[in-house]
């Protein structure tokens, strides 16, 4: 066994340590060490996850690339209908999706959904138009998005809070997905009869107005206001019907990609193969004010880590001062023997590697033990009108959970490197006789 690792080992475990002046010391040391690593934890997988969480959700109402006309960019209805016969958006796909059975693409061995661009998850044509729902006593404007048998519900999914996800597959029907808070709003539920109404554009008839009875089979609830607010979903085929619009036209390209990290490389690559009529943009930058606001997050994570493990290191050094000086009579006695001063450090940055092990040994546990109670029951909530979301929502991976300890024992022994340097200073002579 190494000699310095030995000693360490017998002062860790000797009675004297444990009845000694410095326990106290030594305890807030480990607590503040076990305290700084649950914040830690907690900063990071809250941070990360709240950016992840409306990333995601962001995607969801939007995909993370969208391929327009340059006459829609502006506006929240499809203006101009281009065609989904484009040489970008893969025949095989667009097949399957015919079949309904886009969802097996993978399995089937098929080329990329848009084969000039590696990296697509999927690809989904949707439109949108701009109407008011009506009931007897009030009414609201909603924003009409036409999804077809392309689209993906997976996101949607998690946000049902009750009916079913329409079923647009196969004949045109008058089911929509509506949210609670549109819902709430007008005093409508499950089941019950949606009238709304569209403005006819150029119409020579003495109506002006088309009218379509949606039956609502879904209610969804984001949290994300911004959205919730406006979006319902129909059949992409009235849009079709009311605009005048062939089969096979679309309002724009909804994009999803394999790697987020990647967005702004991959929108470029998009708009690099697609024909110059037509426009792409990322979410990153149609949203700019909420991505930039997210990326706040990266630099208070960094801070935050920073203020934690300096004052940690401090209580560290403070503990291992009071080791050096309660030990002075053994370090004499050791150096006498002809123990080196670097041999003797390593004894107390031993025991001070102990300590750090079994404050991050607590704060792991409580830690993770408090994110996965957050997880699961969501206790802390927060103002969806603020943070988009109406619970804290966390991200456990065991990656930065190793990193962030690995990163905490060794930025604390080189702080500690420092005071214990002052072993060297003492004489053995003096030390040996030291009360």
């Amino acid at each position: 066994m190494n000699f310095e690792y030995f000693i360490a080992k017998r002062l860790i475990k000797g009675k004297e340590h444990k009845s000694s002046i410095s326990t106290p010391i030594i305890k807030i040391a480990i607590s503040a060490i076990a305290i700084g690593m649950v914040m830690m934890l907690i900063t990071i997988a809250t941070g990360i996850g709240l950016q992840r969480k409306i990333r995601e959700k962001v995607a969801a109402f939007n995909g993370h690339v969208l391929i327009s006309s340059f006459d829609n960019n502006s506006s929240l209805e499809s203006l101009i209908p281009i065609s989904k016969d484009q040489k970008f958006y893969s025949k095989e796909f667009k097949a399957l999706v015919e079949n309904s059975d886009w969802t097996n693409w993978i399995e089937k061995g098929s080329p990329s959904i848009f084969p000039e661009v590696k990296g697509i998850a999927h690809m989904q044509g949707v439109a949108t138009k701009m109407g008011i729902i009506r009931t007897e006593t009030d009414f609201d404007g909603v924003v009409v998005k036409g999804v077809g048998k392309d689209y993906n519900w997976s996101y949607f999914k998690e946000y049902l809070i009750e009916g079913r996800i329409p079923d647009f597959r196969n004949e045109l029907n008058e089911e929509i997905l509506l949210s609670s808070h549109i819902a709430s709003r007008l005093g409508l539920t499950v089941g019950d009869k949606a009238i709304t109404y569209f403005l006819k554009k150029n119409s020579v008839s003495n109506s002006k107005t088309y009218i379509r009875a949606f039956k609502i089979v879904g209610i969804y609830s984001s949290g994300f206001q911004e959205f919730d607010e406006k979006f319902l979903f129909a059949d992409i085929r009235h849009i079709q019907k009311m605009n005048k619009w062939q089969t096979n036209e679309i309002g724009n390209f909804e994009v999803f990609i394999d790697d987020f990290t990647a967005i702004d490389t991959k929108g470029q690559e998009i708009y690099e193969n697609i024909p110059s009529t037509l426009d792409s943009q990322t979410i990153t930058l149609k949203y700019a004010m909420i991505f930039e606001w997210l990326k706040l997050f990266d630099l208070n994570i960094i801070g935050i880590i920073g203020i934690i493990i300096l004052v940690a290191g401090i209580n560290m050094i403070t503990a291992l001062l009071v080791l050096i000086l309660e030990k002075t009579p053994m370090i004499g006695i050791l150096k006498a023997l002809g123990s080196s001063d670097w041999s003797i450090r390593k004894m107390f940055l031993y025991n001070a590697a102990y300590l750090i092990l079994i404050g991050l040994f607590w704060g792991n546990l409580i830690g993770i033990g408090l994110l996965l109670i957050q997880d699961y029951y969501g206790v802390v909530g927060l103002n969806p009108e603020t943070y988009y979301v109406d619970t804290a929502p966390v991200y456990i991976n065991l990656g930065y959970i190793l990193l962030l300890n690995v990163g905490t024992i060794l930025l604390c022994l080189i702080m500690l490197l420092i005071p214990s340097y002052i072993v060297s200073k003492i004489s053995p002579t003096k030390s040996i006789r030291f009360q």
